[in-house]
């Protein structure tokens, strides 16, 4: 298995497992994956098993220090120079769940941002993650006033280096 960045040749992919990942109020679109990849595919961590992709991270960078609605739905306000590394999903197909591979890609993301120099990453989830992201170091922040995306309850985790 290899970890690689995001390429015009993933969407197709990416978008499928999103799909098998999130409910569609809460999912990216094909269209969203291609401005995505556009503006910060070396932002994306994906783990391919052969040709198929089972796993993946992604997000961008901005020193904006909340992750807001706005910053899935536009991909042009990723700054590479940027203090944070926002994460936007952290999607594994189901059948590939529970052996480590979402938490491969994390490790990876954690490890670039911190050779890249930024603050820190943060991530929205749902309660029941809390405890997940928690293990690899993210701290709650209580529930997001700033993401309400798919009208779901959002609690915002950050993780400072």
């Amino acid at each position: 298995m290899e970890i690689r960045t995001a390429g015009t040749e993933d969407i197709a992919a990416l978008t499928a497992v999103e799909a098998e990942c999130f409910p569609p109020a809460e999912a990216a679109t094909a269209q969203e994956f291609v401005e995505r990849v556009r503006y910060y595919g070396n932002h994306f961590w994906l783990l391919y098993e052969g040709d198929k992709l089972i796993s993946f991270v992604d997000g961008f960078v901005t020193d904006e220090a909340d992750l807001t609605d706005e910053m899935y739905e536009n991909a042009a306000m990723h700054s590479e120079d940027g203090a944070w590394q926002m994460i936007f999903g952290v999607n594994t197909l189901p059948e590939y769940r529970k052996h480590g591979y979402a938490g491969q890609l994390l490790r990876r993301a954690i490890d670039d941002a911190r050779q890249q120099h930024r603050k820190g990453l943060v991530l929205t989830c749902k309660e029941r993650l809390l405890p997940y992201y928690a293990q690899f170091g993210f701290r709650d922040e209580g529930v997001s006033d700033k993401s309400t995306h798919g009208n779901v309850v959002w609690h915002q985790m950050r993780l400072e280096f």
